[in-house]
């Protein structure tokens, strides 16, 4: 009896804790709505399983007032190109490619063709594609792109009109490998790539070659393939603008394109960085292989990869556009993610990662 006594104080003390500690991260997930951003999806989880928390704030569709829940999905933005990443060091392991070959080796000669206006294919590698370190101008950076976004939302994008815009709207951006300069135009490239290797599209390509079903990992989906992944997305805010009717395509073609829910990140990258993606562990260390240059680069990229400091903890991560930003800290084995639907400006990470980190700390 006295036993179970102390087993059940033991139970209820535990129960009063979590309780106060939640309460904590939900007020932390609180303090950061605002008038430009309306709401927040967060998620946190160590790699041992032993702690998991997820929370979800804030007004979904503004002229509905529907609140944000923690399943809804968003556009990642560019968090997809860490999965673009993986696939192709995944083709690597299959030796169908080498990083070190020229990307004319593999390109359509369509592509090629309209590329090779401005670039010289045969000296520009893979592994400076993944890197961004091949100087091909970012299509995006065009004033015309988000012109034609902004005053025509819907209008549907190629893959070879953006390839266009790299070529006629700006010029390359240094000799191939020269200097870091970050490209949604190289990752449309390798976004063709797993396209022609895997003869599927983007999504059926990367869920082949990651495993992400063998794995479990479901709602992690293009937009437009699964329909209740659709239904699932929120409304995310550009400068106050909803920009839930904007055609995917802008941003879909490796750059871009992945929905996900904050669990589905903090999911994937625990696969990645607890070695179930790759057949070899060598072939993680080269994905975050640090990378030097003669003049020291603006952002720490390796492939698919940005490494930043959360309260001066080594992180690797990857942002998205949209607000979307996920992260693994090995030093404290925490993995977090989150979507401000208004997004965050001016920092390189995510405000709620340093707040979190920091109140989840009082409790060790």
């Amino acid at each position: 009896m006295t036993r179970l006594s102390s087993f059940l104080t033991f139970l209820l003390v535990g129960l009063i804790f979590f309780q106060a500690q939640s309460q904590n991260f939900k007020q932390v997930l609180q303090s950061e709505i605002s008038n430009s951003n309306t709401g927040v999806l967060f998620t946190m989880e160590s790699g041992n399983g032993d702690f998991s928390w997820s929370g979800a704030t804030g007004i979904n569709d503004l002229t509905k007032g529907d609140s944000l829940e923690i399943q809804h999905t968003f556009r990642i933005a560019s968090v997809t190109k860490t999965f673009v990443a993986a696939g192709i060091l995944r083709l690597m392991e299959k030796g169908i490619l080498n990083l070190e070959d020229p990307i004319s080796k593999h390109l359509s000669p369509n592509h090629a063709a309209i590329l090779s206006q401005d670039y010289n294919l045969d000296q520009i590698t893979i592994r400076q594609i993944l890197r961004h370190s091949a100087g091909f101008f970012d299509h995006t950076h065009a004033p015309e792109f988000f012109e034609i976004v902004l005053q025509t939302p819907d209008h549907e994008w190629t893959r070879t009109e953006q390839l266009r815009m790299c070529v006629e709207k700006g010029e390359p951006i240094g000799p191939p490998g020269a200097q870091f300069s970050y490209s949604d135009t190289g990752y449309v490239i390798l976004g063709e790539l797993i396209e022609t290797y895997t003869g599927k599209s983007l999504d059926g390509g990367i869920k082949e070659l990651l495993g992400l079903e063998t794995l479990g990992l479901y709602r992690l989906d293009f937009e437009r393939i699964d329909p209740q992944t659709d239904k699932l997305r929120i409304h995310q805010y550009l400068q106050g603008q909803d920009t839930f009717e904007f055609s995917p395509t802008m941003d879909y073609y490796g750059g871009g394109g992945i929905l996900a829910s904050t669990q589905g990140l903090v999911d994937f990258f625990q696969a990645l960085f607890q070695g179930k993606i790759y057949e070899k562990p060598e072939t993680l260390q080269l994905m975050l292989e640090p990378v030097t240059y003669a003049s020291r680069a603006q952002m720490d990229y390796q492939m698919g990869m940005f490494k930043v400091k959360v309260n001066g903890k080594n992180a690797y991560c990857h942002s998205g556009f949209w607000g979307t930003q996920v992260l693994y800290i090995p030093e404290v084995d925490l993995y977090m993610a989150t979507n401000y639907s208004g997004g965050w400006r001016g920092r390189a990470v995510a405000p709620i990662f340093e707040k979190m980190l920091m109140e989840k700390e009082k409790a060790n």
